[in-house]
């Protein structure tokens, strides 16, 4: 196998577009054999242009370094395309990334009914409420939200995916480092974060429509929840269909301006879909163990819906010369429930990591970053580097 440096060296190529590197990995077989080949061997890669091989000419091994160095500060996992984990869906894709880089838990793909949801950054209270429903009930039935965790519907239903307790995983199209909103940082605490772009690589506005075909072929199916007549989920779906998925659409009004894109889609072949089960049901057959059909018509409230739902205390957080960012802890164990109190029971008073929580209440992994999730939002805990949670309340 390839010493993963050299991965790192082709993959960090800028000169190199994606399918250039790609045809690289189909000629060579990987990287190090390709950094080693005799001078001016590299002219025989098809489609190969000449500032391309200029810069594979240069042999640096420099910048694969300082990244390998980086991703061990930012507890980044490097995947390659000859480990054993990275998804065998991605190597079917056009020009599949030769590295990843990865942060939060990591987990066979391959073998999970991983759904993307898609639309505009403009969504309406309708999209909204149906990215929702929908990513609730994805997670519930037992598959696993794909985000590329932009604003308006992307974003919607990776939080909705992670307030269920249920499976999340995020595409950047930027560096790790670059991801600083409080949803990537959900998301990498309690699913999984995904990047091809390594750190200190400056973002450019072609980045997101490259991961387009990432997010894609990591999933079974796709579904657009609104798209206007030009979106950037139309072009979504139409890399979800080169690459060979099911796509779903949500349909809407006849004149609602974000409906155009996805009732055309639906003219066009799409299967339209109202809720997740729409969705599910298509994909049984190739998960029959991990499927499960959930009642829709009695959701379940979601964890943020289950917080806001909790009577706000009377009095003010502060009485006692405690700062705002402190909650008086006598007042608030009413309003916890029992897993809840046995989470905030096994944090330390210094950050505690969140595998030490799994321990020490029993209550398995799934149910703790739930609950953690929850108790975030309601402001009762807060999260630290390295997997770890701290307390915003004082212990008395």
């Amino acid at each position: 196998m390839a010493s993963v440096k050299y991965w790192v060296w082709l993959a960090s190529l800028d000169a190199l577009r994606p399918a250039e590197k790609a045809a690289v990995i189909r000629t060579y077989g990987d990287p190090e054999a390709a950094f080693f080949a005799p001078k001016g061997d590299v002219s025989r890669v098809e489609g190969l242009r000449e500032t391309a091989a200029e810069a594979m000419e240069q042999r640096d091994l420099r910048a694969a370094n300082r990244i390998l160095g980086a991703c061990e500060e930012q507890n980044l996992r490097v995947i390659c395309q000859q480990d054993t984990i990275y998804p065998r869906r991605l190597k079917q894709i056009y020009a599949p990334p030769p590295v990843l880089y990865a942060k939060g838990r990591m987990r066979d793909l391959d073998e999970e009914p991983a759904i993307a949801i898609v639309g505009t950054r403009g969504a309406t209270p309708y999209g909204v409420g149906l990215a929702r429903s929908l990513s609730s009930g994805i997670v519930r039935s037992g598959g696993t939200v794909l985000s590329g965790l932009g604003m308006g519907i992307d974003g919607e239903a990776a939080k909705a995916a992670l307030e269920n307790g249920g499976g999340c995983v995020g595409v950047l199209g930027t560096s790790h480092q670059e991801a600083t909103g409080w949803l990537a940082r959900q998301v990498a605490d309690f699913g999984l974060l995904l990047s091809e772009y390594a750190p200190g690589t400056v973002s450019q506005r072609y980045f997101f429509r490259e991961r387009n075909r990432i997010t894609a072929g990591l999933s079974v199916g796709v579904v657009v929840v609104e798209a206007p007549e030009k979106s950037g989920a139309l072009l979504f779906a139409e890399e979800a269909l080169e690459l060979g998925k099911e796509v779903f659409a949500v349909p809407g009004a006849v004149n609602a301006v974000n409906s155009v894109g996805t009732n055309r889609l639906i003219k066009d072949g799409a299967t339209p879909v109202t809720c997740a089960w729409d969705v599910m049901s298509e994909f049984v057959g190739l998960y029959p163990d991990k499927i499960r059909r959930v009642d829709e018509s009695k959701p379940q409230p979601t964890l943020l819906e289950r917080a806001q739902e909790q009577p706000r205390p009377e009095k003010k957080a502060v009485d006692s010369g405690q700062t705002q960012d402190y909650i008086d802890w006598k007042e608030q164990l009413s309003r916890l429930n029992e897993d809840q109190l046995k989470i905030i029971s096994a944090i330390e008073k210094d950050a505690t990591h969140i595998d030490d929580i799994v321990e020490t209440t029993g209550l398995g992994t799934a149910k703790v970053l739930a609950q953690l999730t929850v108790l975030e939002i309601k402001g009762y805990i807060r999260r630290e580097a390295g997997r770890r949670v701290a307390l915003k309340i004082t212990k008395k």
